[in-house]
């Protein structure tokens, strides 16, 4: 079984945070949410809390693949963590999946990470991702080798049926997207 990790910090969007931690699991993959501030309640951006899974450990190097979820002061939060360095360069560097949305993908273009890669973000905030090559504004999501980034809230689904078709198959997305009623 596929197993994902996505790393929470306060100020995420629920939405980008939430979304693919539903529609994963609907599809059999084994998601952990992990607070990456030291405490297992994480509050979004919105002022909605909830108790993740699990602290951050060196259980998180285990996955298949990392999600970093937007939102402001979320992702600078993601950004200041050492622990999200961390296991952002172990994926990178083990050629593991890594996916972000909104703000988040900016966490690795600013770590020099998607030099020459297809990647998009929360419109504008494109300088953050760097030496990414930008593939225009009707791109919700965007797959490039290990990365998977997206735009925002609005296109969350489509970001967490990206996922499960890179990390289960596109019949799989599909039947996913059917069971809750969304149409593209």
């Amino acid at each position: 079984m596929k197993k994902v990790y996505i790393l929470f910090a306060d100020g995420f969007e629920e939405v980008e945070g939430l979304t693919p931690v539903d529609l994963l699991r609907r599809a059999g993959i084994e998601v952990k949410m992990v607070s990456v501030t030291g405490n297992e309640t994480v509050t979004g951006s919105h002022g909605i809390s909830f108790k993740t899974d699990m602290l951050y450990s060196d259980e998180v190097l285990e996955g298949d693949m990392i999600v970093l979820p937007g939102g402001m002061p979320g992702t600078t939060h993601l950004k200041e963590s050492q622990d999200v360095k961390t296991a952002v360069e172990y994926y990178n560097e083990n050629g593991k999946y890594l996916a972000a949305i909104c703000a988040a993908p900016t966490v690795y273009g600013e770590m020099g990470l998607l030099h020459g890669k297809k990647a998009t973000c929360y419109p504008g905030l494109e300088a953050g991702l760097t030496d990414a090559m930008w593939p225009g504004e009707n791109a919700s999501v965007v797959t490039d080798g290990q990365f998977i980034t997206s735009r925002g809230l609005g296109t969350a689904i489509d970001f967490s049926l990206e996922i499960i078709s890179i990390l289960i198959s596109k019949e799989k997305a599909d039947e996913i997207a059917k069971s809750v009623v969304y149409k593209k």
